[in-house]
């Protein structure tokens, strides 16, 4: 029983089924970080560089991703060349396959690689070549997949590959590093990593690998910190947090949810190796710059173009058509982007409006407000620059009429997109909010604040929208319990519509929003503030009813912008075609010219014109009207913004009648004077008045024939863009094919990188060769299958007669130093070629020296066959040591015989020293062999004999072999005995006599004599 208990215990932890916490926990435990490593051009020496700073002992505990821009048809060598630099194993990745820790991957030619569930995906490249951006393709899915446990690197490279992918891991709370520029001849990748702000180390890529180290092992060798709302002294300690952050960048982070804030702070802890958020306060009050990267790592937004395509194309078939519908020509559409972010989809939402007014074939006025927090996103989305990956999201279409390419790959949105968006930087908790807007966008925001900021921000949306206009929130977000106030028009792509606010939640919902007033009446309760409001609205209004005189709001040119009060007295339309009204056309007669003279002064020196006295002509009579024109003060340099002027037109007071009859009296005297006073003045009224007429219709017929001009210059205007959008069109198809050149540019940059490479190897590996060769000494001749040289070694130069311009000839027309081997050389090779069996033979020189000769086919890493191989083996000394052998073998043969000989035999040198002495001298003579090899031949001779003996043994002075001779020979006892003595000369290779040896046998009536000097 306890033994099947122990069985289920040991195979619950493997089950997944039946304890999907434990299941969770052991995925958990068995997490690690997948590096991401992403170059192009130069990317082979930053690849060796980074895995050269690996350390040489112990794992990395993680798994090394490698995507590099190939060529689609070059097998690449990357593989291998890792393989010299690291202890880790290194695989070519193919379709499915599992990532292990310290295991290296390196992306094929021709694919696109993607990260899902612990495994790597291969892809056909949708994109055509020239414009893929398989960096980003593998970032961006990484991110998605491993979340906090990414880590992307940029390496060397041209272009922008990789930018939006480092953008969407440091999304997820991953970390991310980039090469300097300094260290690489090709910095446009890094340089555009660089440029996003969110790059944590800019290193060479040989410290890379100590700081990622460091970085892995103290974000996740360790258990994380418990979440906050679970230890009250880390949410003190997040407070503090939130404290330095609204004191260095004037925003409040308090209402942020714990768990993303949390988070992000944890990365920037796990960044400086910081152990405690108490640890990591004071490291913030120390370090101011580290405050404002926090910040920024807080506001870090995943957006791309068309976020969510489903609900954009929504937007695009339903809403926006009805926004436009009915919609007169003269309105302004305006729309808010709330936490624009770097501006990606406040641009969308800026095509699609384009498009529809395009189909309409209507030019409206359209104001798009995109606002962030962010002042480095705002100034990125202003610029309108991105990188060349926006073309997995914006159709060729749409990034062909409305972007622009850039040099090094980036694009730039057209100019008539750019100048529909407002952007400015906003806080939308503390900062007010637009107003009569038609639609606002609020995209993934709300999921980052907590639920009580939530509720005090869809009754702000619902106040900025006019009746009727369209709330469009994120694929996770949602209006809450304000379902009086918004209907859905789609839940799931979270669009909704403004309803009629009726219970005065929207006026409440933005007083709690909006700045409080800076005083208030002492006593005055809070609550008695709304009701006061109104009235100050009734009396203003009150006020310009009744008092203000009539005025309009016009630009530079005197185009209209708004009316107010009652202007019919002054201004009238104009006949022709309804368009923009016009004040200067609209003025009636006595105002028109002295209208567009004052705003020409008024804009020129941006100073309030005052004409008074006017004489206007009104239905049938003339007013005095009081003209004034005063500039108002806007932020020119705002996109969109240009000066306004205000004209403000006022009924002057008639001249004092008294006065006016006392004018003529004063002239002269008497009736006389007065009548001919008034019959002049009279006269010249008329004259003035004609001339006032005639120089009215010059300056009419003159403003016509400018009107006239200006038609022209238009429609010549027009040419000149019809023009400018063809050349446009043709430099954007240019700057396509520069893309796909450069793109080219760089598989070719990396081809001749591996080729270099190669070539480097192929070279080391012929010097190895080469010095084997020459230090082997073997003399060594290939040849190809026509027999003709190929290479030799320097070796082979002594034994056939080779200099260097030989190679090429066959080898039948060498000569060689070998002794009758120049016939069958030849054949032999053509023998080895034919049959493919080796030949071996022993050669000599003519300077006496023996070789093996090898004959061999030469064979490739294939195993076909292209040629031979001759090798010559120095055997010389193997030949010596073989006569040698012989030579002992025929002594050790002659030695047996004498050994067993029954005559003694002695040998001797020139000096009479004995040499050898065989077992019957010593029976014979009675000397030990020892004794004998330490005497002289002249001791064992008796004195008389000597001399004779002596001179019938001494060969030098005759050349003829002595005859057997009797002689006398001492023995050990002193005994002479008489012996037969045959005596032979030993000659060596050179003739010269070394040594001279005798056999000697006792005289004995029953034995012969020995004949000829044998022995038997």
């Amino acid at each position: 029983m306890q033994s099947k208990q122990a069985a289920k215990k040991k195979q619950a932890p493997e089950s997944s089924t039946t304890d999907p916490a434990a299941a969770a926990e052991d995925a958990a435990n068995r997490a690690f970080p997948i590096v991401g490593i992403g170059a192009s051009a130069g990317g082979l020496a930053a690849f060796e560089a980074f895995f050269s700073g690996m350390p040489g002992e112990g794992d990395p505990g993680m798994a090394f991703v490698l995507v590099q821009h190939l060529a689609p048809d070059h097998k690449s060598i990357l593989a291998d060349l890792v393989r010299r630099y690291t202890r880790m194993q290194v695989f070519e990745v193919e379709d499915g396959m599992p990532v292990r820790a310290n295991c290296a991957y390196i992306i094929p030619p021709n694919r696109n690689m993607a990260f899902l569930n612990g495994r790597l995906e291969l892809l056909e490249h949708s994109e055509p070549r020239g414009q893929r951006l398989p960096i980003d393709f593998f970032f961006r899915s990484l991110a998605a997949d491993q979340h906090e446990c990414a880590i992307g690197i940029v390496l060397a490279g041209t272009g922008s590959d990789g930018t939006l992918g480092v953008r969407a891991i440091k999304g997820e709370g991953g970390m991310v590093m980039a090469q300097t520029p300094e260290s690489t001849e090709f910095d446009g990748m890094p340089r555009s990593a660089i440029g996003t702000g969110l790059v944590d180390w800019q290193l060479p890529p040989a410290e890379m690998p100590a700081q990622l180290i460091a970085y892995t092992t103290h974000a996740f060798g360790k258990l994380q910190p418990h979440p906050p709302d679970q230890h009250p002294k880390l949410d003190a300690a997040l407070m503090k947090i939130f404290v330095l952050l609204r004191a260095q960048t004037g925003h409040d982070f308090s209402h942020y949810k714990p768990s993303s804030i949390h988070r992000r702070i944890l990365r920037r802890m796990h960044v400086h190796q910081v152990e405690t958020l108490a640890g990591y306060v004071r490291f913030l009050q120390q370090t101011p710059a580290e405050v404002e990267l926090l910040f920024h790592d807080l506001l870090i937004g995943v957006t791309n173009f068309f976020r969510d395509p489903e609900a954009f194309q929504l937007l695009e078939e339903q809403i926006i058509p009805k926004l436009f519908a009915d919609r007169p020509t003269d309105s302004v559409l305006r729309v808010w982007t709330v936490g624009c972010s770097s501006g990606e989809e406040a641009y969308s939402l800026a095509i699609l409006l384009q498009e529809q007014m395009e189909a309409l074939k209507q030019r409206y006025t359209v104001q798009i407000f995109a606002t962030d927090i962010d002042q480095r996103a705002i100034a990125t989305a202003r610029a309108g620059l991105y990188p060349a990956g926006i073309a997995s999201d914006v159709s060729p279409q749409r990034l062909a009429r409305f972007f622009t390419a850039e040099p090094g790959g980036a694009y730039r949105i057209h100019k008539s997109i750019r100048d529909l968006l407002i952007f400015s930087e906003q806080d939308l908790i503390r900062d007010p909010p637009f107003s009569r807007l038609d639609l606002v966008t609020c995209r993934n925001l709300l999921i980052y604040l907590d639920a009580a900021l939530q509720k005090k921000l869809v009754p702000l949306f619902h106040y900025a929208l006019k009746p009727g206009g369209v709330l469009f929130l994120g694929s996770s977000e949602g209006i809450g319990d304000a379902s009086s106030l918004f209907a859905v028009l789609d839940r799931k792509a979270k669009l909704y519509e403004r309803t009629e606010d009726v219970t005065g939640m929207q006026r409440a919902a933005l007083s709690r929003l909006l700045p409080a007033p800076t005083a208030r009446p002492h006593g005055a309760a809070p609550s008695d503030l709304p009701e006061k409001r109104p009235m100050r609205e009734l009396t203003e209004q009150a006020l310009l009813r009744h008092l203000a005189p009539a005025a309009a709001l016009t630009n530079r040119q005197g185009d209209i912008l708004y009316l107010h009060g009652r202007t019919g007295a002054y201004l009238e339309p104009a006949p022709g075609e309804a368009g923009i009204n016009n004040i200067v056309k609209m003025a009636r007669e006595g105002l028109r010219l002295e209208l567009g003279a004052a705003l020409h002064q008024a804009s020129s020196r941006q100073e309030s014109v005052h004409l008074p006295g006017l004489r206007v002509k009104t239905n049938g009579h003339f007013a005095r009207v009081k003209l004034s024109i005063h500039p108002l003060a806007t932020d020119v340099a705002a996109p969109g913004t240009s000066p306004m002027y205000l004209v403000v037109l006022e009924e002057a007071p008639s001249p004092d009648p008294e006065t006016q009859a006392a004018l003529p009296l004063a002239s002269g005297a008497g009736d006389a004077g007065a009548k001919w006073s008034d019959a002049d003045a009279n006269a010249r009224l008329v004259a003035v008045t004609e001339e006032l007429r005639a120089r009215d219709e010059y300056l009419q017929s003159a403003h016509e024939e400018l009107e006239t001009a200006n038609e022209e210059l238009k429609s010549a205007n027009e040419e000149m863009q019809s023009v400018n959008e063809e050349l446009q069109s043709t430099n954007e198809e240019l700057e396509t094919s520069k893309e796909e050149l450069q793109s080219v540019n760089e598989e070719l940059a990396t081809v001749n990188t591996e080729l270099q490479t190669k070539v480097a190897d192929l070279s080391r590996a012929n010097n190895d060769m080469n010095n084997l060769l020459a230090g082997t000494g073997i003399a060594t001749v290939f040849v190809d299958h026509q027999l003709r040289i190929l290479r030799f070694t320097p070796t082979a130069s002594q034994i056939i007669n080779l200099i260097l311009s030989d190679v090429g000839r066959p080898v039948g027309h060498i000569v060689s130093n070998l002794i009758g081997c120049d016939d069958h050389l030849v054949d032999d090779l053509q023998a080895v070629l034919d049959t493919l069996e080796p030949k071996d033979a022993q050669v000599q020189t003519r300077a006496g020296l023996w070789y093996m000769m090898r004959i061999r086919p030469y064979r490739t890493l294939d195993n076909v066959i292209e040629g031979a191989v001759i090798t010559f083996v120095d055997i010389t000394e193997m030949k010596r040591i073989e006569g040698e052998l012989e030579s002992a073998n025929k002594l050790l043969r002659l030695a047996a015989v004498v050994r067993d000989s029954f005559d003694a035999v002695t040998l001797q040198d020139l000096d009479g020293r004995t040499l050898a002495w065989n077992p019957a001298a010593v029976r014979m003579y009675g000397w030990s062999e020892a004794e004998a090899l330490s005497m002289n031949v002249s001791e064992r001779i008796p004195p008389g004999s000597r001399e004779e003996a002596v001179t019938r043994l001494d060969p030098l002075g005759r050349p003829e072999v002595p005859e057997p001779h009797l002689g006398q020979r001492l023995t050990r006892g002193g005994a002479v005995l008489d012996v037969w003595v045959a005596a032979t000369a030993l000659v060596d290779e050179a003739g010269k006599v070394y040594a001279i040896a005798t056999t000697e046998r006792a005289k004995d009536p029953t034995r012969p004599a020995i004949p000829g000097g044998a022995t038997r």
